[in-house]
């Protein structure tokens, strides 16, 4: 079993780079300080943002190994599709079973940016709240896929979270967007759904890796829209 196959971009290069174009737009909004003040209502300094945007484009190629299933043949070498997308599945030889894994950029990152955000806006009753409502309704659309794991409609995890943090809390709708809809996303389609892996065929089965990944990035993107258009007059004030 070669360790070097854990790690590879859960995307074809098209998507990929159509996420690289989002965070390079994000970050010229930023320099031109049109989105600067988004990210201090959301509590992170937004040269610290892009850092993590960045971090976490790149740590979608690294999966941490946490365990294997027993025995399986798995498929090697091809692209999956399903929900529009088109999922890569790394090219394996003499490896005998699924490896459970931990992708730093769709898991890591997310999980450590939101308890910190959580905590820093003092909403973990609220984020509590809002990560149950997108992790029921990421549960119930989530969908085992032979080769891949666990895969979800890229844009659900951002809508189900823009309309319950915009209904628990209007003025910190963008940190509270973000913790329910990445760790929502996370717990709701991978973590309640790894019994169903076993079976599917998958070198590697990520949580927050393919399938979760772009839609977990989309919430940081969508996170901060929110909070540049909650509280316009107190940019303008500031």
């Amino acid at each position: 079993m070669q360790l070097s196959r854990m790690n590879y971009f859960p995307m074809e290069w098209p998507l990929l780079l159509a996420l690289f174009l989002l965070f390079s737009v994000l970050v010229a909004l930023v320099e031109f300080r049109i989105l600067h003040y988004a990210y201090e209502q959301m509590g992170i300094s937004p040269r610290y943002a892009m850092w993590i945007l960045l971090l976490t484009l790149l740590g979608s190629s690294i999966n941490i190994p946490l365990t294997k299933f027993p025995p399986e043949k798995v498929i090697s070498g091809t692209v999956v599709h399903h929900h529009g997308m088109r999922y890569v599945v790394p090219v394996v030889h003499h490896w005998p079973a699924t490896v459970l894994a931990i992708n730093v950029g769709g898991a890591l990152i997310p999980i450590m940016l939101s308890l910190y955000l959580a905590l820093k806006n003092r909403l973990v009753t609220k984020s509590a709240l809002a990560v149950a409502a997108v992790a029921l309704a990421a549960h119930q659309l989530a969908q085992p896929v032979r080769g891949v794991g666990i895969t979800l409609p890229i844009f659900i995890p951002p809508i189900v979270a823009v309309v319950c943090a915009l209904v628990l809390s209007w003025r910190q709708a963008g940190p509270l967007a973000y913790v329910g809809g990445s760790m929502g996303t996370l717990i709701g389609a991978d973590l309640m759904n790894l019994g169903k892996i076993r079976g599917l065929g998958a070198p590697v089965a990520s949580i927050g890796g393919a399938g979760t990944f772009d839609g977990v990035f989309l919430v940081g993107i969508v996170a901060v829209l929110l909070a540049s258009l909650m509280q316009p007059g107190a940019r303008r004030t500031k």
